[in-house]
């Protein structure tokens, strides 16, 4: 089929996990035989940082406001399906442009569904309304669970699929690099996440001053109290992830609290990290268990004692064994199939009118 997705950003992942994520779910998807239009808004904070121009995979193309989709109309009229992804500029307009347009199934993909369920309720989500929702005849939710009947039931939307990120295991496995830190963690800064990457790092690192820690990631505030044996690194390309795993010997995964609140919404980090065999330090959420199971597959953490525990053994075998998970059930491959279906379903129902 031919898809065309309007996302946040495919060319930079500075600040944003959404890169990554559509990087290996539509280069999976193209494998398959299916050709890609992706269409980004060009903003300067992602011009200024861009890591990837010319995938080999599928077109990319950068557009000025929504009156600059006008030169791809025609592309969106006549493709098989017209995905939009959370967190596009305008997003709203963009929609009732797809809606308008598109003759093909039209989807939503929310990288970030627990925090756009939020902005709906509060009445400030800048780039999906509830009107948009009965119009989409795919809710692609990064979020699984009970959280799919809430939009089906509360919002409208005709078809609610949890579509999970996933990682491309050609570009994470285990690179063989020197182990530097003894627990790193790789993530953009979220005031609600720094709680918790302060009890369960940076306490950490306080608590084990002869070990090596490591936070990588921008936006992180000036006054932040670092310990002198945490490493920072301001950005991390994703060409550089899979040597930061390798060389962790445990690496800690935290989740922003919208997320944890709703439950089954695995980070783009987690996969990738797994995929390496680097043993996973987590917070708790719902349905984690479902994806990795605790004790053999992940190391649960509520307190800085736990992680202190945890850094005092061998997460060898842990390692292998999300590495093993990652593989058969969560790469960018089973992704793609799931999207596969999932739009071929869509294409072979009725047509539903666009009602924004």
């Amino acid at each position: 089929m031919r898809l065309v997705v309007l996302g946040l950003s495919l060319s930079s992942s500075w600040g944003n996990g959404h890169a990554t994520t559509f990087r290996a779910l539509l280069k999976a998807f193209a494998a398959r035989g299916h050709e890609v239009l992706f269409l980004e808004r060009d903003v300067p904070w992602y011009a200024g940082h861009r890591d990837l121009v010319d995938p080999d995979w599928c077109r990319l193309a950068f557009y000025d406001g929504v009156d600059g989709l006008a030169a791809w109309r025609q592309e969106i009229a006549t493709a098989d399906a017209v995905i939009v992804g959370s967190y596009v500029p305008d997003g709203i307009d963009v929609g009732r442009l797809v809606q308008r347009t598109a003759q093909g199934v039209t989807a939503f993909y929310d990288i970030d569904t627990p925090v756009t369920l939020a902005a709906l309720v509060r009445g400030d989500c800048a780039y999906l309304s509830p009107a948009l929702i009965p119009g989409y005849e795919v809710y692609l939710s990064f979020t699984g669970g009970p959280t799919l009947d809430l939009i089906e039931r509360t919002y409208g939307s005709p078809t609610a699929r949890a579509l999970y990120c996933s990682v491309d295991p050609v570009l994470y496995a285990s690179t063989g690099a020197a182990q530097r830190w003894d627990l790193s963690y790789l993530g953009t800064y979220s005031p609600d996440r720094q709680p918790t990457l302060d009890r369960l790092l940076l306490a950490v690192a306080r608590a084990l001053p002869e070990r090596s820690f490591v936070v990588a990631g921008p936006q992180y505030p000036a006054g932040i109290d670092w310990p002198a044996n945490v490493e920072r690194i301001d950005h991390l390309p994703p060409s550089e992830h899979a040597d930061f795993y390798s060389a962790s010997r445990f690496t800690l995964n935290v989740t922003r609290a919208d997320m944890i609140a709703a439950g089954w919404s695995p980070s783009v980090r987690l996969f990738e990290a797994a995929a390496c065999g680097t043993p996973i330090v987590s917070d708790i959420w719902d349905g984690l268990g479902e994806l990795f199971v605790p004790g053999r597959e992940i190391v649960l953490a509520a307190t800085t004692a736990d992680v202190v525990a945890a850094l005092d053994g061998d997460g060898t075998a842990i390692g292998t064994a999300a590495r093993a998970r990652v593989l058969a059930a969560h790469t960018a491959a089973h992704r793609a199939a799931e999207l596969d279906a999932c739009l071929t379903a869509a294409r072979a129902a009725p047509a539903r009118a666009a009602v924004a």
